[in-house]
This record gives structure tokens, sequence and C-alpha cells, in this order.
């Protein structure tokens, strides 16, 4: 004899099964980013390393950077992330003075983004990780055979 609490169950578990496939075919969205949105810098005043990213709209999350030592704006970066009419999402970076780059999103997990272009000079790897109020920025990859890594550290700041 079936007991009510386990009828109640078995007639529950195709929906349960169905429910736990729908929400991991689910499709990844730029809405899902959107804790990279605002205002980010390191703190350092001599060699202050700073990005800022707008909110997700449309399809996309529009970025800059900049990296300014001892008064001078040693570097800058016109960044997107943008998502594809496939669902693909890329990290699109303009650095100064050097060719477009694009980077697909590879992994995604709460906090934390894995961009990835194999064939790009350096980096192959673009890694952003948000933890509490500070997020890490880093970039990675083979550059004249040798392996290379730079970590950001950056700090959630007041946008001005």
């Amino acid at each position: 004899m079936i007991r009510k609490s386990n009828f109640l169950l078995l007639a529950m578990l195709p929906f349960l099964i169905y429910s736990s496939i729908e929400s991991q075919a689910r499709k990844l969205t730029l809405n899902d980013l959107h804790w990279l949105s605002g205002c980010w810098d390191n703190g350092d005043t001599l060699h202050r390393h700073e990005e800022q990213w707008m909110k997700p709209a449309g399809t996309s999350i529009l970025g800059m950077s900049r990296t300014v030592a001892n008064g001078k704006t040693v570097a800058h970066e016109f960044l997107q992330i943008r998502q594809e009419k496939n669902g693909d999402i890329f990290y699109v970076a303009s650095p100064s003075g050097q060719e477009q780059g694009f980077f697909k999103l590879i992994k995604f997990d709460s906090g934390e983004l894995v961009f990835e272009n194999p064939e790009h000079d350096f980096p192959q790897r673009i890694i952003y990780r948000l933890k509490g109020d500070s997020l890490i920025a880093r970039i990675e990859g083979t550059s004249k055979g040798k392996q290379r890594s730079s970590d950001f550290p950056m700090k959630r700041t007041k946008c001005d």
C-alpha cells in the first residue's frame, strides 16, 4: 500500500525533475553579470588602476579602465561585454595603442567570470572574481613561451 505522502512525492517527481533540467538549461544573460557594474579602483595614489562598468542594457555592458602613474595616464582601455544573438557572451577590449581583442565567456559562477581567446597574443584569459566589496581582475596566458599573469585588486568605490 502506498502512503499518501509517498504518492504525493511520486506524483510531483516529474515536475521536480523538469524544473531542475529547466533551470540548468536556462541561458545566461547579461543581467546575471549585474554585480560587475559600478566603479572600482585599487586605492593607490601613485599607481592607480580604476575601472567603471555601466549596468547591463540591451545587448551590452560598457566599461572603461585607466591606469595613472605619477600623475600621468599611462594606459586606458574601452571595454564591452556583449551578448550575441546565439546567446554567447564576449568580452571586447580596445586597449590604448593595440588592436581590439575578443574573448569568449567560458565559465560563469556566482561572482566569477572567465573569458578566453587561445589565439590572442597576450593575455589569453581575462578573469573577474568578486569577493565582498572587492574585485580582482586577472589577466593570464603565455607570452614569448612563458606563463604570465597579473592581478588587479580593486575595491568598490563611489562613482564621481
